[in-house]
């Protein structure tokens, strides 16, 4: 009996021993290549009000970048200077806001500071830092809304020597609802994701205001007539992917449809005409990468990111 057990205990420690072996492989592999935002090149930092807030995104250098609007009723700002037919080639940051249209104004102060450091397009007049900017409806009638001060306060966040919490009722997201379409109005925010394929990772990172909601869609809801509300232009899912992969504008258009894809596949109903939907693709790095895979990565980092609601 001594020995059987013994035997017994021999093979449960060496099946134990090589599960830790195995778990702490997956656990290397996946710090490997589980990105935060600062290891693809990126700054992330928000100011936070009471009912709105922005976030904004600081790349080390200028990003290559591309996005696409799918919604009715879009806020932004420069989002033409990213049209692949566009000359611009590079941009220095992107903007998600709160505020609606006013709350576009956060751009100035977030170029104000990337010029104070010498960051921008060079012209005889000093630099233009180039700062797509994409805003969300949450006005509460107070007036209270993003501006310049707000904008350059968030870059100074960024700075900070720890990357922020990318997920909650913070920033960007600080307003951020979702559920309109059936006549309630449910707390949203900013949500992030990271999927990868080896080494090559795509982050997304949203400020989900939308007139659906997370989930699949409820058809026995749905009434020939419309919505159960449908307040115009106050809704809109508002986001950013970054890739590590080297991609150039085209690409980038082509990854900026893979997140609406996500977005498509996460809320429901989605891209409606009170929604404002927006996403600018990034691409950080220098790893050789099919751009149909880093598209499907940015579908499945968008989704993921939404579908943790």
């Amino acid at each position: 009996m001594r020995g059987s057990q013994v035997s017994r205990n021999t093979v449960h420690n060496e099946l134990s021993y090589r599960s830790v072996i195995e778990f702490q492989e997956r656990f290397r592999a996946a710090r490997r290549y589980s990105f935060r935002m600062r290891d693809l090149g990126v700054r992330v930092g928000h100011w936070t009000g009471e009912h709105t807030g922005c976030t904004v995104l600081l790349f080390e250098e200028a990003t290559t970048a591309s996005g696409e609007v799918r919604g009715g009723a879009p806020a932004s700002r420069e989002i033409e200077l990213l049209d692949p037919l566009r000359a611009n080639t590079g941009i220095d940051a992107v903007l998600l806001t709160g505020g609606s249209a006013f709350g576009l104004a956060a751009a100035d102060g977030v170029m104000q500071w990337l010029a104070e450091h010498d960051r921008g397009v060079l012209t005889t007049g000093g630099p233009v830092p180039i700062v797509p900017t994409l805003g969300l409806f949450d006005l509460d009638g107070s007036g209270n809304v993003p501006g310049a001060a707000q904008g350059y306060e968030a870059c100074d966040a960024a700075m900070a020597p720890f990357e922020p919490a990318l997920d909650g009722p913070i920033g960007a997201g600080r307003g951020a609802t979702v559920g309109q379409w059936r006549g309630v109005t449910l707390p949203s925010g900013l949500r992030t994701a990271t999927v990868w394929a080896g080494p090559v990772a795509v982050c997304a990172l949203a400020a989900v205001n939308a007139f659906g909601e997370p989930g699949p869609l409820d058809r026995e809801l749905l009434r020939p007539e419309g919505f159960a509300t449908g307040a115009f232009g106050r809704n809109t899912t508002i986001g950013v992917v970054v890739t590590n992969a080297r991609l150039d504008k085209v690409e980038c258009a082509l990854v900026a449809q893979g997140a609406h894809d996500g977005l498509a596949k996460a809320i429901s109903p989605v891209h409606t005409r009170m929604d404002g939907d927006a996403f600018v693709a990034a691409s950080t790095g220098g790893l050789e990468a099919s751009v149909d895979v880093v598209r499907a990565l940015a579908v499945e980092a968008v989704a993921e990111a939404i579908s943790a609601y």
